[in-house]
């Protein structure tokens, strides 16, 4: 594999496992709508001090958020270059570039609708929705 590629792949990995934390994405929902300090995101999503300084260094170290210091506060706000390049990654991993991804499919049991299993010993796995 190119090493310029391995790179890439790497990057791309560091940031997946920072967004793959459900106290990580709560706070980047916090500040999807702009600037916020430390106290703000406390508040607004009632995670205390010390657990919030070390997500906010996990979604640092992975860029995916930009911190400002004021005086004795910090405030963060997402990185939408870097979000954005995320998202391209992704999509580059569903297929050649201008070629559509396939339409996502709903997880459905059909054989409790009537149809039959799938044939040929392959696995099926289904999506939980909570």
């Amino acid at each position: 594999m190119d090493g310029d590629i391995a790179f890439e792949l790497e990057q791309t990995a560091e940031v997946l496992r920072a967004l793959a934390h459900p106290i990580r994405l709560q706070i980047l929902h916090a500040i999807r709508g702009g600037q916020l300090s430390v106290g703000e995101i406390e508040e607004a999503t009632g995670i205390g001090q010390p657990g919030l300084s070390q997500q906010l260094s996990i979604l640092r170290k992975a860029e995916l958020v930009l911190s400002e210091r004021s005086g004795k506060q910090v405030f963060y706000r997402t990185d939408r270059t870097r979000l954005a390049e995320t998202c391209a990654a992704l999509t580059a991993l569903g297929g050649p570039s201008g070629e559509s991804p396939p339409p996502v499919r709903e997880a459905a049991d059909s054989t409790a609708s009537g149809g039959t299993a799938p044939q040929g010993g392959a696995a099926r796995f289904a999506r939980v929705f909570r």
